[in-house]
């Protein structure tokens, strides 16, 4: 995906429309940890992710399920 299309699917999916700058600073910071690639296709840069990417994002799904399972039982009792 490109930066735009990351901004279309965010206005899409949510309503809300963030910043250019602020979606673009985050892509670059990304693409720096590794967590990222991009290349150019004609005039826009796709994204992908890395396998690092990959792995960090499960952790992350991992993480948010774990937590979601804690506040149920917690606030089951």
């Amino acid at each position: 995906m490109s930066g735009y299309d990351i901004i279309s699917l965010i206005y899409r999916k949510f309503r809300v429309l963030p910043g250019s700058g602020s979606v673009y600073s985050l892509l670059y910071s990304m693409e720096r940890k590794g967590l990222i690639r991009g290349t150019w296709d004609e005039r826009r840069r796709i994204y992908v992710l890395t396998a690092k990417g990959e792995e960090t994002l499960k952790a992350a799904l991992n993480s948010h399920e774990g937590i979601e399972n804690f506040m149920t039982a917690l606030l089951s009792t």
